[in-house]
């Protein structure tokens, strides 16, 4: 890539530090990924949204199969059923919490490339390039 990192000139002559070809890779391509990471924040957002209905239906199933056991005079056993429901619920709440922590580490790299793209924009508007990678 011919001319890549190379300084520009100005109208007077003097040299003017324009972004590099690495610099505007990176601010490609963070425009390229926001679309995709907000669509998948909303997407695990819904996801946990389900999970918690569906560990409120398990948990008000295995509380109807209780008293269901409960009011029998015929000894059904019940209890078997209930077992396997709040497994079910354990990992429902496993899973849960999972994506719990991706949908933080999302929405953490989503705020990190939102505040790089800022301040990338600010620098260029400002006419000031850096010729060096983003500090943190």
């Amino acid at each position: 890539m011919a001319g890549s990192g190379s300084a520009a000139v100005s109208g007077a002559g003097t040299p003017v530090a324009g972004p590099t070809g690495r610099d505007l890779f990176a601010e490609g391509l963070l425009e390229f990924l926001r679309p995709a990471v907000q669509q998948l924040d909303s997407h695990v957002h819904a996801v946990r949204e389900s999970q918690v209905e569906l560990r409120e239906q398990i948990d008000n199933l295995a509380t109807e199969l209780c008293r269901i056991n409960e009011d029998q005079k015929v000894a059904l056993d019940l209890d078997p059923y209930v077992k396997k429901l709040l497994n079910a619920r354990r990992r429902v709440v496993l899973v849960n919490n999972i994506l719990q922590n991706a949908q933080e580490r999302l929405r953490r790299l989503n705020h990190s490339v939102a505040k790089e793209t800022a301040r990338r924009r600010a620098m260029l508007d400002s006419g000031v390039y850096p010729s060096s990678s983003p500090s943190k």
